[in-house]
């Protein structure tokens, strides 16, 4: 038998391992060197601030417009007690003359008329809460108006623009309290022109302003202004399927509001003349590139029906307005504007293009007597 002579042991030796010790410790002490705490923290001063210059002339403008008519803007909150619940609500409202008479939204204290009460409070900023009375309200094209109880002193009512010649594209701002956070200022353009929105009655508000300014619960009742200022509409309501802004938002135009303050202010309970018809929703350009309002629905009993005047019907176009009395007619509030001038059982002369078929109009003069939503019923 014979047996291999086994392999002699021998001792590893150590420079790989004092190598890769060396190697980590250079590793190290890089790190250290760079990311130490004695890197982090060093002496310090504040840098120097870059002088600013003067403000653009578009936002020493869009400060101004806000300065000037902040004072004008109050927070209105309401209280009701509806049943077993007390109702909370909150908007915005703008003054409308020196003797404390304030414009809203009628949706803003909708839940006080319903609750038969009549008492809302107003907050100018920086000051408490004062005690206000609504006095009249519009629920057709809400609106409302309420009277502060005891008016602070040199109140400044909101300069007044107007709505008939406005323009899409020009530039809009919006004072509010949105959400609560009272006198907030938000920009944009007008989007479109002679919007339709449903009121709180569910009836068409006609002539309605489109902004893409921001406008959110508690923006409702404030004012909408133009670059000089002045008030060009109220802001209402919104399009969103979240209830905060999308950057679709509407407003009732000045003229409606100038034409129905004043009627509430005095006490009309609303009863004005009427033709009793009804518009499309977009208004016609005719050739010398003036907009004038159609006829969509002549409702019946009334003195348009009794005068002959034409809805649309098939492919017949309905009578298109140009002119009540002599005075041109642009757009549904001019309608408005006119008739707020004549009683009820007044006549008034309307010139309307008649469409004959096809490509044929004709004007035809009418005349129509004026009656009321209340003497129709």
């Amino acid at each position: 038998m014979s047996y291999s002579n086994p392999t002699p042991y021998r001792r590893p030796s150590m420079a790989p391992l004092i190598l890769a010790g060396a190697a980590f410790a250079v590793v190290a002490w890089l790190a250290w060197d760079r990311l130490g705490p004695q890197q982090v923290h060093t002496d310090a001063t504040p840098r120097a601030i870059e002088p600013r210059g003067e403000l653009a002339d578009f936002e020493k403008a869009t400060i101004r417009i806000y300065e000037e008519n902040t004072p004008s803007v109050v927070f209105i909150v309401s209280r009701a007690q509806l049943g077993w619940q007390v109702s909370e609500g909150a908007g915005t409202g703008f003054v409308w003359d020196d003797r404390g008479y304030v414009v809203t939204n009628f949706h803003v204290v909708k839940d006080v008329v319903l609750a038969h009460q009549d008492r809302v409070s107003v907050r100018f900023q920086g000051l408490r809460e004062l005690d206000a009375v609504i006095v009249g309200i519009e629920p057709t094209v809400d609106i409302a108006v309420v009277k502060i109880l005891q008016p602070p002193d040199a109140l400044r009512p909101i300069p007044l623009g107007t709505s008939k010649d406005l323009r899409v594209g020009q530039a809009v701002f919006a004072i509010g309290n949105p959400f609560g956070l009272t006198h907030t200022l938000t920009t944009g353009v007008v989007s479109a022109l002679d919007r339709v929105i449903e009121s709180p009655l569910d009836t068409p508000i006609q002539g309605v302003i489109q902004v893409d300014a921001a406008i959110n619960p508690g923006n409702s009742g404030g004012p909408l202004l133009d670059s000089a200022g002045r008030l060009i509409g109220m802001n209402t309501a919104i399009v969103s399927p979240s209830g905060a802004n999308a950057g679709i938002g509407f407003a009732v135009p000045v003229d409606t509001i100038n034409r129905v303050v004043p009627r509430l202010i005095q006490g009309d309970p609303g009863r004005r003349p009427a033709m009793g018809f009804e518009s499309s929703r977009y208004p016609i350009t005719l050739a010398n590139k003036q907009r004038h309002p159609v006829v969509s629905t002549v409702q019946p009993d009334t003195g348009a029906a009794e005068a002959g005047l034409r809805g649309t019907s098939g492919d017949r176009l309905g009578d298109i307005l140009l002119s009540i009395d002599g005075v041109n007619v642009q757009s549904i509030e001019d309608v408005r504007a006119i008739l707020d001038q004549h009683e009820v059982g007044d006549t008034v002369a309307v010139r309307v293009l008649r469409h004959q078929g096809g490509n044929s109009f004709e004007e035809v003069e009418l005349k129509v007597p004026l009656k009321t939503e209340l003497q129709r019923r």
